[in-house]
């Protein structure tokens, strides 16, 4: 058996669980090995019932107090049951499980692992795991059993006996990294890194195992951004732009003057345009900080001058609004552009006339989604191309680009504040601009972290800006991230709250499960004002620019990154209206108030940032969500920020030229489609 071996010819794999793993980009026995645990079940002692924290996954040992009821209709029928122990009692639920009152019914002294969550009528553990008798619990005490990304019809337990007869039945892999560099940065050998992140004997082999493991992920993306460097540097620049009296002319007929930072980023970008080489520019701007106009600005210069320009929005919602913002604004200052809109749900003939114009040059500045850079799509003579964080570029995408024709200027608008030291490794192979400073005009947004006692009274602030025809985000509380999980959890959370603020108000809610279609029709209504409270999953850190909603709220900030928060609260504060943020934690913590009192006191992203680097420590890996902002398998470029460093130090370093490591990287990154 070798990597190549397809996964069928595990024992008891048949041709349907194939089918399944097939669904999670699993083909070969080598996809499963690399296909890690997304966290880890830590069985650890036990706690009284008086001490149980909303929340946590955590262990109660008592005997069933009372009589073990279903209630509920056919489609949904609840289990449930009343735990005691010396220092008191607990409500314990179980969905669409009735069979199991009579395996309750026995009585005696069980043990339960579940969530506890909080609801109406207080603290309660959902779905637990049930050890019964209780002696069956210390089997797995203190053990750590992987817990893997799954689809519908594929359980845990099938995946990881398939990892584990893989892990046993390939050969050793030969250890290539030089071993100078291996003893220098403390790493674990590479298999047994690889048994370690599948199933480790405890947190410090988890530990040694990730840490090899990011480090290799890091490292051949350092060596990606090096082949980008190389093919940028080579790319000479077709597209001569010169400045044009009709942007300076814009510029001063807005409503409002740029800053300073936007007039040295803007005067930044129109000298790039000019040079020999294709520009390749990153502008990293907090939330608010005026890149879109920026953006505005280059396309306008490159369509005065002949050629065409795209932005390339996340979301075909979000490509929508740029769209009719832009036009309208050309259209306003009597600019002679046409804009074009691209989007994958627009009709075939639509997307004809679309490709029509885009061929022949009518469409000057074309705007949408990922459909810019699909084989219909050709044009006349793109000369820049904007997009955002979520959509990078790697080798392949610009290729796409370049037989589109010449190699167009690359902008890249980053509403992720990075320390400075980090993003000059991040985005090695772009020049970086940073727009630090927000419009004058722009009301500080008001935050406060509150515990859980403060839900009700956030509730009737919540009525409180509705009534006053404001809107709010409250995003839901994850405290599991099973995908059937996060589904329940929101639209539960929304009912509970349609219930608690009544049909007066318009609530619903998104998630990452709903089709695209779903999400963006959401999105519509929202932005249109139709629905007044959104409870939603962290699928609206891109979202659209709403300038009437002035609340977030965040269930369990606790369970989140600092920076992801603030991208969190930036999709408020976008109006003229006075705006909240709510970090509601269920914590007790020292450490995570004083994590959480960072945002309480500041709105600038790249302080926090700077914080959220100092604080985080390894700790964090099994609390903490990861940053979202690149997609690594395992790695986060925060919470590892000291491990990109290391893998950055390694690829240029003597110890590491002409090793088969690194030659194994640039293989792999050569053949990658690196999208940060």
């Amino acid at each position: 058996m070798n990597k190549l071996t397809p996964v069928h010819e595990l024992k008891g794999i048949g041709e349907k669980t194939e089918k399944l793993f097939l669904k999670l980009d699993i083909h070969t026995v080598g996809d499963l090995i690399q296909y890690y645990p997304r966290g880890y079940d830590v069985y650890e002692e036990p706690v009284l019932i008086s001490e149980v924290v909303e929340g946590k996954v955590q262990t109660v040992t008592g005997a069933i107090f009372g009589r073990v009821q279903v209630s509920g209709n056919r489609s949904m029928q609840v289990t449930s049951l009343c735990l005691k122990d010396i220092s008191g009692t607990l409500k314990v639920v179980w969905f669409r499980m009735p069979f199991l009152r009579n395996t309750l019914a026995r009585g005696g002294v069980i043990t339960l692992r579940g969530l506890v969550s909080r609801k109406k009528s207080g603290l309660v553990m959902e779905h637990p795991e049930i050890f019964y008798p209780s002696a069956k619990y210390e089997e797995k005490l203190h053990t750590m059993q992987p817990v893997y990304p799954l689809t519908s019809g594929l359980s845990n337990n099938t995946v990881m006996k398939a990892v584990r007869q893989a892990l046993d039945s390939l050969p050793l892999e030969r250890e290539l990294l030089p071993e100078t560099l291996r003893l220098s940065y403390q790493l674990a050998e590479y298999n047994y890194a690889l048994r370690g992140i599948h199933f480790p004997e405890d947190k410090e082999v988890y530990f040694h195992a990730r840490n090899r493991l990011v480090f290799e992920e890091f490292s051949q993306f350092v060596c990606s951004l090096r082949l980008l460097k190389e093919e940028t540097d080579r790319a000479r620049n077709d597209f001569h732009i010169t400045p044009k009296p009709q942007v300076d002319a814009f510029i001063r007929e807005l409503p409002y003057q740029l800053t300073g930072a936007q007039k040295r980023v803007w005067d930044e970008i129109l000298t790039d345009m000019q040079k020999d080489f294709s520009m390749s520019r990153l502008v990293q701007g907090d939330v608010g900080s005026g890149k879109t106009v920026i953006a505005l600005l280059a396309l306008m210069t490159a369509a005065l001058n002949g050629f065409q320009g795209a932005l390339m929005a996340p979301t075909e919602v979000l490509a929508k609004q740029h769209y009719e913002s832009i036009t309208s604004m050309l259209e306003e200052h009597h600019i002679p552009i046409r804009t074009e809109l691209l989007t994958g749900s627009m009709t075939a003939k639509e997307k004809r006339e679309a490709y029509q114009r885009m061929g022949d040059g009518t469409a000057q500045i074309i705007i949408g989604t990922h459909a810019l850079i699909q084989k219909k799509a050709g044009y006349k003579n793109l000369a820049l191309v904007v997009t955002d964080e979520q959509h990078r570029f790697g080798v392949k995408q610009r290729e796409m680009l370049a037989q589109k024709g010449q190699m167009p200027h690359i902008l890249v608008m980053s509403a992720t504040p990075i320390p400075r030291t980090l993003a000059i490794i991040l985005y090695g192979d772009l020049d970086i601009s940073v727009i630090d400073e927000l419009p004058s005009d722009r009301l500080p947004i008001k935050n406060c972290v509150v515990d859980t006692n403060y839900r009700k009274t956030a509730y009737r602030f919540i009525e409180k800006q509705v009534a006053e025809g404001r809107q709010c985000y409250i995003i839901c509380p994850m405290v599991e991230e099973s995908e059937h999980l996060e589904v329940e959890n929101v639209t539960d959370y929304a009912a509970m709250l349609q219930e608690e603020l009544g049909e007066g108000i318009a609530v619903d809610f998104l998630h990452g499960k709903m089709k695209q279609a779903q999400k963006d029709e959401i999105m519509e209504r929202f932005g249109s004002g139709k629905i007044q409270v959104l409870v939603s999953t962290t699928v609206i850190e891109v979202g659209i620019n709403v300038p009437n909603a002035t609340v977030m709220m965040v269930e369990n900030a606790e369970r989140f990154g600092l920076a992801q928060l603030h991208q969190l609260r930036g999709r408020v504060g976008r109006g003229k209206y006075q705006s909240y943020c709510i970090f509601m934690t269920g914590s007790h913590d020292e450490e995570t108030k004083k994590r959480l009192d960072i945002l309480n006191k500041s709105n600038d992203g790249f302080k926090i940032a700077a914080e959220d680097l100092k604080l985080r420590g390894p700790g964090d890996l099994f609390g903490i969500r990861q940053s979202g902002l690149m997609n690594f398998k395992l790695g986060d470029v925060f919470q590892d920020a000291r491990l990109l460093q290391m893998a950055s130090e390694a690829v240029s370093s003597p110890e590491a030229a002409d090793s088969e490591w690194l030659k194994k990287m640039e293989k792999h990154a050569g053949n990658a489609s690196v999208i940060l």
